[in-house]
Parts: structure tokens; sequence; C-alpha cells
């Protein structure tokens, strides 16, 4: 018996079949079929194409650029002109952000104007703020980012002082006119009983049933707490006040509602007492224009948390 893998039958060539290659294999010969002329006159045509397309546009990579091409084409003047295109449809908008009294741009009084402040606003936001404050506004607990939905404000939530924090930021050292609170780290002046016995004050201080739980659900040691309320006063109440209602001119925080920057779990408020917080903001009006920061303050206030 005949082994066909070993022995294969040769393929027989037919009248009309065209020339081989003259490759073989496994007994199957290569017809030399030449390609449609209309296939190859594409092909030469591509060619021309790319040849011409890489002489008149960029196109060959360098170590510290790329041939410009014979006309000067470029990517990012087209973009940076429809941008100046789109500046000067909007200069008029973008002058009245500039001169108006920002109370008065609202949906009612001024829809042109307002619409065109949230728009870019909201823009502005996502550019600039998102990385901190999160594309929702929400903020981030744990790296001391304010939510900016809620009605807690440091500095206050009106659109004035809005537009303040934004332009000149908080605790930088770039704009004489920033936002500026420093709080003591009280390692080192306050014996360790004494941060645990203020730490438990700070929580009760929100708890109105008086039954060991506070407004965010956590549970405090009332022996303490009672012993901590003088060293509160003695240390603490000249800028959260006595009642510890906190003090906005200062950016001193509210320590009787439900809202806390870095977290009110008792490690978290014994981190802050320790050691202090400082967190910073960049003054904006140094990056972005006049209109841009008003614009932003118009959308930050319209989140809902704005007063």
């Amino acid at each position: 018996m005949t082994d066909q893998r070993n022995h294969p039958e040769e393929q027989v060539l037919q009248d009309g079949d065209p020339e081989t290659t003259g490759h073989s294999w496994d007994g199957i010969k290569e017809f030399n079929n030449p390609l449609p002329r209309w296939w190859l006159w594409c092909f030469y045509l591509t060619i021309i194409w790319g040849v011409a397309y890489s002489v008149l546009y960029p196109a060959w990579p360098g170590i510290s650029g790329a041939t410009a091409g014979v006309l000067g084409f470029s990517t990012r003047a087209q973009v940076a002109e429809e941008i100046d295109r789109f500046d000067a449809l909007n200069a008029d908008l973008r002058q009245q952000l500039t001169e108006v009294d920002l109370t008065t741009v609202t949906r009612e009084d001024n829809p042109d104007l307002y619409n065109f402040a949230v728009q870019a606003g909201e823009s502005t936001f996502t550019t600039w703020c998102s990385q901190c404050h999160g594309a929702g506004a929400a903020g981030v607990q744990a790296a001391g980012y304010p939510n900016l939905l809620d009605d807690d404000w440091l500095w206050g939530g009106t659109l004035e002082d809005i537009q303040a924090t934004i332009a000149h930021g908080i605790r930088n050292e770039d704009d004489p006119d920033a936002r500026w609170s420093e709080m003591t780290a009280f390692e080192g002046i306050l014996a360790d009983e004494e941060i645990s016995q203020v730490v438990n004050y700070a929580m009760s201080l929100s708890d109105e049933d008086g039954d060991g739980v506070n407004a965010i659900s956590q549970t405090y040691d009332e022996e303490l707490a009672s012993a901590g309320e003088t060293i509160f006063l003695d240390n603490c109440a000249a800028c959260h006040g006595d009642a510890g209602t906190g003090d906005r001119f200062l950016g001193a925080p509210n320590l009787t509602d439900a809202i806390w920057l870095y977290g009110g779990t008792p490690e978290a408020i014994e981190e802050t007492v320790r050691h202090a917080r400082f967190g910073v903001m960049p003054a904006w009006s140094l990056r972005l224009s006049e209109a841009e920061v008003n614009a932003t303050a118009i959308y930050v206030h319209g989140l809902g948390g704005g007063e």
C-alpha cells in the first residue's frame, strides 16, 4: 500500500493553465498568475501618494522634532486657530463676566451670560479643579479635599466668597490675599492623655441625644470627653468657639456638625490634633483669566452647596 504522504500524486496541468513559478510542494505547483492591472495601478498610486504626503506634510520623526513638510501644516496650529476663533466669538461674553456683578448672573436675569458662565466654568473646573475635588465635586476626604456639594464652607459659600477663594487660593505663598489659617500641632504641648480627652470631647460636640454616639455614628468615651472640655476651652475655643461651632472668618471648622474634612474617626481626629493639617490650594487668578475665575465661581456656586 502506497503512503500518499511520501509519494503524493503530481498535479496535472490543464490546457490553458498559466505558467508556474517553478515552486512545488506536496505535488502542488504554484501558478504564476499576474495581478490585475487595475490593482497594480492602485498600488503604484498609493506609493506615489505616500511619497508626496511625506514631502508635503510632517512625516519623518527625528531626535528633537520631525520634518515640517513643504506646506508647513500643523495640527497644533490648526487647533490654536480654532481656539482663537471661538475666543473671538465669545469675547463680548468674557468681557461681561469681568465687569458684571456676579450675583446678577442668573438664568432669569441674564440667561445668555449665565449659560456661557456655567459651560465655561464647568470646562475650567474639569480641567483644573477635578483632580482634587473630583469630577463630581464631591471631594476626597482621605486627602482633605473638601466636598463642594454640601453647605459647609470654611470661608463662606456666597458667590463672592467662592470667587475670592478660587482667585486667591488657600495657604499658598504666591498670593498675599490667600485664605489663611493654621492650626497648632499639639503634640509636645498636650500630654497623650490630654490629647485623648480633647479628641473625645470634640467627638461629643455633635452628640445631640447625649447617648455617647455622635452625628456620624462614632462612639466616644463620655468620661474622657468630660475631662476634655476644660482642655478644649483652654486651647481650642479661641478659634473654634466655646461651643465648637467654628469661625468662618478664621477658617476654623464647625465641630458640631457631621462634616469632617479629614474624617471624623477617633484616629483621624487624633492625627489632626497631634500634627495639625495644612491643606494648600493654588491662587487660580495667577493661572486663569478673570473671566475663567468668575465663570468657575458661578459654576461651583450652582452645584447645590452655594449660599
